[in-house]
């Protein structure tokens, strides 16, 4: 790059290594599997319990993959329920003289951005991929998704076609990053066909020695209450992981109990307390909402020490 140095450009690309220093407790060579898979399939979901991270990591992977941290060429949406086809990929819109016109949606904004610059990789990312309705939403798309009909041979015609004789398929530096949340009961299932085009890379909570040592040494909470909230929230993500009602996809994810990066926490120990009251135990209230008691007791295990 003109006018930096060669330590300064390799400075400024984003690697899977700035991840890992930006707060992310996966082991590194996780993160450069999920990378791999990312770059082969095309499509990746990353599952898991609330509080895990996954917003978060897609947003770097994508930084990674594109290898800057810049949102440029990704495009962030989120599913919900009443999400359409004609919202998402292309439909009749109103126009300022009372007509209708045809309006391509921001994953076909993306499809032509991609074609128009296939040089670089350029992402779409989906939040709570499964709160809306992925078939209904994506269309032709669901098929076009696949790896082996990235080429003009595989062009489908859409739903609402622009000319009489288009036909679209999805470019090779296209790349779709989704989010899924798995403990809420009123999502709905996956079907086979998403499952098949795209990996699914499950996160779990991570309160261990690598989240210790980081939230220490970026906003100075003594290691002492560290270990206490460690030994506390994995006694009680034990106890959510061995109900028969719940499961591991339940478990309380370490976001809840990690500040941002240099935030300053003047009094740990009623962070902590705070943090419990007003997001954890609101939390296991929804789990165990047919056994208060259960909840209560959590939130007690939680305190224990505090």
């Amino acid at each position: 790059m003109p006018g930096l140095s060669l330590a300064a450009y390799e400075y400024s690309i984003y690697t899977v290594q700035k991840i890992v220093d930006e707060g992310c407790f996966i082991p590194r060579d996780e993160l450069d599997t999920m990378l791999e898979r990312l770059r082969e399939k095309k499509n990746l979901i990353l599952q898991g319990p609330p509080g895990t991270g996954k917003t978060w990591l897609a947003k770097r992977l994508a930084y990674a993959l594109t290898r800057k941290r810049d949102d440029s060429r990704i495009r962030a949406v989120q599913f919900h329920p009443s999400l359409s086809y004609e919202d998402f990929v292309r439909g009749w819109r109103p126009a300022g003289n009372g007509q209708l016109t045809l309006t391509d949606g921001p994953f076909m904004e993306m499809v032509e951005s991609a074609h128009a610059d296939p040089e670089h990789p350029h992402i779409v990312l989906i939040e709570e991929i499964n709160r809306g309705n992925p078939a209904q939403i994506l269309g032709e798309m669901l098929t076009l998704l696949e790896v082996d009909k990235r080429n003009p041979e595989s062009a489908l015609a859409l739903l609402y076609r622009k000319e009489s004789d288009e036909r679209v398929y999805l470019p090779p530096n296209l790349y779709i990053i989704g989010t899924m949340n798995i403990a809420d009961r009123s999502l709905a299932l996956v079907d086979l066909a998403l499952r098949r085009r795209f990996a699914f890379v499950s996160l779990f909570p991570r309160i261990d020695d690598t989240w210790q040592k980081w939230v220490h040494d970026t906003c100075a909470i003594p290691m002492k209450i560290l270990v206490l909230i460690q030994r506390n929230l994995s006694e009680v993500n034990k106890k959510i992981a061995g109900d028969s009602q719940l499961g591991p996809q339940f478990q309380v994810g370490h976001s809840y109990v990690t500040p941002s990066q240099g935030t300053t926490i003047a009094d740990p120990v009623q962070w902590f307390i705070n943090v419990v009251e007003t997001e954890i135990f609101p939390l296991l209230e929804e789990y165990w909402y047919e056994n208060p008691k259960k909840a209560e007791e959590a939130r007690n295990l939680l305190l224990r020490g505090f």
